[in-house]
């Protein structure tokens, strides 16, 4: 007999980004239910999953690569408007076309084994208890901040991408971006054009794409990232695989020195950065664009991570428990490989729930294994 209070379905979705909502859409029409059969969990306070917190210069024009979510277009947008805008008003109305019914905010604490071979998900919101767990949780909420010498002892500010306002904050300032990313060099522009001075630092020398990224590029650097999620190892940036694309506005910030790069500092000191040769920077602001890790603490109690530090995964399955699916994770982390990734997890979840209810050992996983 179920605890008191836990609500027994068959699917939870944990997450209502692109790749959450993908996937809820997939269930939905395989005939799932929403609230009935399946629940779809998001922790932000609005629709537009890590859309809604970018900063307001991001327009919509500047976007690369916004793939619509299943079954609905974007149309009609303004490349003008703050991409926060855009995007959050075309989840939240994708959710009610759908009516997928997503909760939030809620908070997901844990995920471990339940009773019967089921997981027990436990929230803000109280406890599900589900045959099968869909993670879409992407990585904003875990902005990655290295440490180097000195850190503490800068009496300027720093802050992340996470926490970036837009360039007003930076007039008139002495500011060093960390990172090699497209958010990095988008900072660097946007900044330079009202800060005192900036810096470009960054671990390796960046690589800059000349030309159109292809098929053959984006299957080329697919397989790039599945490589290491199949060996159990975190998944890599994107810019690492694929370089950074050459926009016009970039080749002009090159032209005009923005986009000049030094190699990372060793120490940070009350003033800035230095170098161990003797170099060093002036800064009021240190701006580290240094990437975001997946949100996966949650996932913990299932002992998912392998010894290389991620999670590996055949298709969108966790190996070592085929109940859970992470979708938006590794070689899915673009809004088009979202969006199948929300269809593939959903194709493994009905071939699980067809098998019926784990036997009274629990052993759904090997069922599923069978059945795959």
């Amino acid at each position: 007999m179920n605890e008191t209070g836990v609500r027994d379905v068959e699917a939870v979705i944990v997450g209502a980004g692109q790749a959450g909502l993908s996937a809820a859409y997939h269930l939905r029409r395989a005939g799932y239910e929403p609230e009935r059969d399946f629940v779809v969990l998001d922790r932000s306070p609005n629709p537009g999953g890590a859309w809604q917190f970018r900063w307001p210069t991001l327009t919509y024009g500047k976007v690369h690569g916004m793939h619509a979510l299943p079954g609905m277009e974007l149309t009609g947008a303004d490349d003008d408007r703050p991409s926060s805008e855009v995007i959050a008003g075309y989840f939240a109305g994708y959710e009610r076309a759908f009516g997928l019914r997503v909760r939030r905010p809620v908070d997901v604490r844990a995920v471990r084994e339940g009773d019967g071979g089921r997981l027990r998900v436990e929230t803000s919101e109280g406890v599900w208890s589900t045959r099968a767990l869909i993670n879409a949780t992407g990585t904003w909420e875990r902005p990655f901040w290295p440490r180097y010498p000195g850190g503490e002892s800068f009496r300027g500010r720093q802050l992340h991408t996470a926490d970036y306002p837009g360039p007003d904050a930076f007039a008139g300032l002495r500011v060093v971006v960390v990172g090699g990313g497209t958010s990095a060099v988008q900072h660097l522009m946007e900044i330079a054009e009202v800060a005192a001075a900036t810096t470009w630092v960054t671990r390796r020398p960046p690589v800059f794409r000349e030309g159109p990224f292809d098929e053959a590029r984006g299957r080329d650097a697919v397989a790039l990232v599945e490589r290491r999620v199949r060996e159990g190892l975190p998944p890599q940036s994107v810019v690492s695989v694929t370089g950074l694309p050459m926009t016009g506005a970039m080749e002009r910030a090159r032209a005009a020195g923005v986009l000049d790069r030094l190699p990372m500092f060793d120490r940070v000191t009350p003033t800035g950065v230095a170098w161990a040769d003797g170099t060093a920077v002036d800064a009021d602001v240190i701006l580290w664009a240094t990437g975001f890790r997946a949100a996966l603490g949650h996932l913990a109690p299932l002992g998912l991570r392998e010894a290389g530090g991620g999670v590996r995964l055949e298709g969108t399955r966790a190996v070592r428990d085929p109940r859970v699916h992470l979708v938006g994770y590794g070689p899915s982390a673009s809004t088009i490989g979202a969006n199948r990734a929300g269809r593939a997890a959903v194709r493994e979840i009905r071939t699980l729930l067809a098998e019926g209810p784990p036997d009274a050992a629990g052993s759904s996983q090997g069922a599923l294994a069978a059945a795959v």
